[in-house]
């Protein structure tokens, strides 16, 4: 299916790429490209260097969720602004692993209301145990801060007209992972569980279970909801099914050849994933890393 058809069978009204030119002091001189998806117009998707941002919009003020860019948050700013005459925000930041994380991408000086989930919010220097001190240097050089608000369970919004709610999950990419349901709209946002650019990430330094990624995905499984991934393109259940089909596939591979007594170099070498690299194998995570976290799930049971 293309992308095209994609657009249409979700009903998304438009896609549209944008170079920037961005002025602020952290970032002069920089350029980013944007892609702005609109599902209605109060709904939005911004696709950023750093990941997919979702966007409700209207009367009441902007809520954002996913993982900005700071590079991008001047445009996505202003777009907003022309879209709402409210000046409230709210930004809820995704996890991620501390290499990726721009911290609250600069919405906080922007007076928005920023809140992470507690687990993700302490790797990066949060609850009060400072943030290490190359981390602090590189959020000073990129011009943000820390999310300073976390929420442990659920955070509920009700927004310009949707009902929206962001809910922890089961560990799986991490044990930060929470889903953000628009119940107008049936968009959901998974994040790192599914991250649309390929295999998926299994990270034990955060509390990643493969059992918790697998569950996770089970509930999102029905074409009827449109999905967001942490990156990539705007789909629907299907796809999110296909990915998950994928992984237990994978594991349903290794988890013999480990019972076998087979070591890691061993399973790598049958290249279990060739039939799958086609599809997932060009994303953050390489065919080769994604097998090693299975194995390493297998090997710990979780």
């Amino acid at each position: 299916m293309t992308f095209r058809q994609t657009c249409t069978l979700l009903g998304v009204i438009t896609l549209i790429p944008v170079t920037l030119a961005l002025m602020d002091r952290s970032a002069i001189g920089a350029q980013e490209t944007v892609g702005v998806t609109e599902i209605t117009p109060e709904l939005l998707v911004f696709a950023t260097t750093a990941g997919n941002v979702v966007a409700s919009v209207g009367q009441d003020g902007a809520l954002l969720v996913g993982t900005p860019a700071t590079a991008s948050t001047p445009y996505i700013s202003n777009l907003l602004a022309s879209r709402t005459k409210s000046a409230i925000r709210y930004v809820v930041v995704g996890p991620q692993d501390v290499v990726h994380s721009e911290g609250d991408a600069g919405w906080g000086r922007r007076g928005a209301f920023v809140a992470m989930h507690e687990n993700a919010l302490q790797r990066i220097g949060g609850n009060v145990m400072g943030a290490s001190p190359p981390l602090s240097r590189r959020f000073t050089e990129l011009g943000v801060d820390r999310p300073r608000v976390a929420f442990s369970e659920v955070l509920a919004f009700d927004i310009n007209g949707e009902s929206i709610h962001v809910v922890h999950q089961k560990p799986g990419y991490s044990n930060a992972d929470a889903i953000v349901h628009f119940h107008v709209a049936k968009l959901i946002y998974l994040g790192e569980v599914f991250p649309g650019d390929g295999y998926p990430a299994i990270d034990p330094a955060q509390g990643g279970t493969l059992e918790g990624l697998v569950n996770t995905l089970d509930g999102w499984t029905d074409r009827a909801f449109r999905i967001v991934p942490a990156r990539g393109e705007v789909t629907n259940g299907a796809d999110v099914k296909a990915f998950r089909d994928m992984i237990v596939t994978v594991r349903d591979r290794v988890k013999p050849l480990v019972a076998a007594g087979r070591d890691e170099s061993q399973i790598l070498a049958e290249h279990l994933t060739g039939d799958f690299d086609p599809r997932w194998g060009h994303g953050r995570v390489q065919p080769d890393q994604f097998v090693r976290e299975i194995y390493s799930a297998i090997k710990s049971g979780k």
